[in-house]
Protein backbone atom coordinates (compact mmCIF):
# COMPACT_ATOMS: atom_id res chain seq x y z
CA UNK A 1 0.00 0.00 0.00
CA UNK A 2 1.25 3.20 -1.22
CA UNK A 3 1.10 7.01 0.10
CA UNK A 4 -1.77 7.23 -1.92
CA UNK A 5 -3.94 4.58 -0.75
CA UNK A 6 -2.64 5.45 2.85
CA UNK A 7 -4.41 8.67 2.41
CA UNK A 8 -7.75 7.22 0.93
CA UNK A 9 -7.83 5.00 4.28
CA UNK A 10 -7.63 8.42 5.90
CA UNK A 11 -10.15 10.63 3.80
CA UNK A 12 -12.24 7.55 4.29
CA UNK A 13 -12.28 7.53 7.80
CA UNK A 14 -12.65 11.07 8.39
CA UNK A 15 -15.77 11.06 5.96
CA UNK A 16 -16.94 8.12 7.95
CA UNK A 17 -16.49 10.05 11.63
CA UNK A 18 -17.83 13.39 10.25
CA UNK A 19 -21.02 11.44 8.98
CA UNK A 20 -20.99 9.51 12.60
CA UNK A 21 -20.99 13.24 13.85
CA UNK A 22 -23.84 14.40 10.96
CA UNK A 23 -26.18 11.46 11.95
CA UNK A 24 -25.65 12.38 15.95
CA UNK A 25 -26.67 15.89 15.20
CA UNK A 26 -29.66 14.56 13.33
CA UNK A 27 -31.03 12.12 15.97
CA UNK A 28 -30.26 14.61 18.80
CA UNK A 29 -32.41 16.97 16.82
CA UNK A 30 -35.28 14.86 16.17
CA UNK A 31 -35.34 13.87 19.54
CA UNK A 32 -35.48 17.85 20.23
CA UNK A 33 -38.06 18.31 17.74
CA UNK A 34 -40.19 15.38 19.48
CA UNK A 35 -40.00 16.45 22.69
CA UNK A 36 -40.92 20.21 21.72
CA UNK A 37 -43.97 18.26 20.19
CA UNK A 38 -44.97 16.44 23.30
CA UNK A 39 -44.41 19.26 25.56
CA UNK A 40 -46.49 21.84 23.18
CA UNK A 41 -49.75 18.99 23.44
CA UNK A 42 -49.69 18.50 26.65
CA UNK A 43 -49.69 22.91 26.55
CA UNK A 44 -52.35 22.51 24.47
CA UNK A 45 -54.38 20.20 25.84
CA UNK A 46 -53.76 21.56 29.60
CA UNK A 47 -54.55 25.34 28.23
CA UNK A 48 -58.37 24.13 26.20
CA UNK A 49 -59.53 23.62 29.74
CA UNK A 50 -58.54 26.54 31.18
CA UNK A 51 -59.43 28.95 28.05
CA UNK A 52 -62.88 27.29 28.51
CA UNK A 53 -63.25 28.09 32.27
CA UNK A 54 -62.23 31.77 31.69
CA UNK A 55 -65.03 32.19 28.82
CA UNK A 56 -67.53 30.77 31.21
CA UNK A 57 -66.35 32.79 33.80
CA UNK A 58 -66.25 35.96 31.80
CA UNK A 59 -69.71 35.06 30.71
CA UNK A 60 -70.87 34.71 34.21
CA UNK A 61 -69.35 37.82 35.02
CA UNK A 62 -70.89 39.90 32.57
CA UNK A 63 -75.03 38.87 33.01
CA UNK A 64 -74.57 40.99 36.33
CA UNK A 65 -72.51 43.95 34.82
CA UNK A 66 -75.30 44.39 32.33
CA UNK A 67 -77.75 44.21 35.03
CA UNK A 68 -75.86 46.88 36.40
CA UNK A 69 -75.43 49.04 33.29
CA UNK A 70 -79.21 48.74 33.13
CA UNK A 71 -79.82 50.23 36.82
CA UNK A 72 -76.93 52.71 36.68
CA UNK A 73 -79.13 54.36 33.26
CA UNK A 74 -82.19 53.89 34.65
CA UNK A 75 -80.79 55.72 37.82
CA UNK A 76 -79.50 58.48 35.54
CA UNK A 77 -82.60 58.85 34.01
CA UNK A 78 -84.56 59.30 37.02
CA UNK A 79 -81.93 61.83 38.25
CA UNK A 80 -82.79 63.37 34.99
CA UNK A 81 -86.04 63.40 35.06
CA UNK A 82 -85.95 64.90 39.00
CA UNK A 83 -83.39 67.83 38.05
CA UNK A 84 -85.80 69.01 35.33
CA UNK A 85 -88.70 69.02 37.48
CA UNK A 86 -86.93 71.03 40.26
CA UNK A 87 -85.38 73.50 37.54
CA UNK A 88 -89.14 73.77 35.97
CA UNK A 89 -90.60 74.21 38.87
CA UNK A 90 -88.63 76.95 40.36
CA UNK A 91 -88.87 78.76 37.47
CA UNK A 92 -91.98 78.80 36.18
CA UNK A 93 -93.30 78.95 39.77
CA UNK A 94 -93.11 82.30 42.24
CA UNK A 95 -95.42 81.31 44.81
CA UNK A 96 -93.06 78.22 44.96
CA UNK A 97 -90.24 80.73 46.05
CA UNK A 98 -92.03 82.90 48.54
CA UNK A 99 -92.92 79.71 50.35
CA UNK A 100 -89.39 78.19 50.42
CA UNK A 101 -88.59 81.82 51.44
CA UNK A 102 -91.16 81.96 54.00
CA UNK A 103 -90.02 78.46 55.17
CA UNK A 104 -86.36 79.25 55.54
CA UNK A 105 -87.42 82.67 57.35
CA UNK A 106 -89.59 80.66 60.01
CA UNK A 107 -86.95 78.24 60.34
CA UNK A 108 -84.35 81.19 61.56
CA UNK A 109 -86.83 82.40 63.78
CA UNK A 110 -87.10 79.48 65.79
CA UNK A 111 -83.45 79.40 65.94
CA UNK A 112 -82.85 82.92 67.16
CA UNK A 113 -86.17 82.37 69.81
CA UNK A 114 -84.39 78.96 71.22
CA UNK A 115 -81.21 80.53 71.49
CA UNK A 116 -82.43 83.58 73.29
CA UNK A 117 -84.28 81.19 75.68
CA UNK A 118 -81.11 79.60 76.11
CA UNK A 119 -79.47 82.76 77.07
CA UNK A 120 -82.42 83.48 79.08
CA UNK A 121 -82.12 80.52 81.71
Amino acid sequence: MGPGGIATIIAASSLLVIAVAISYAVIRVGRFIDEAKASLKAVTDETTPLIEEVHTTVTLVNGPLQSFNRITKNVEDISEKVTNATSGFLDKSGPALKVAGALVSAAQLGKGRTKKKKKAE
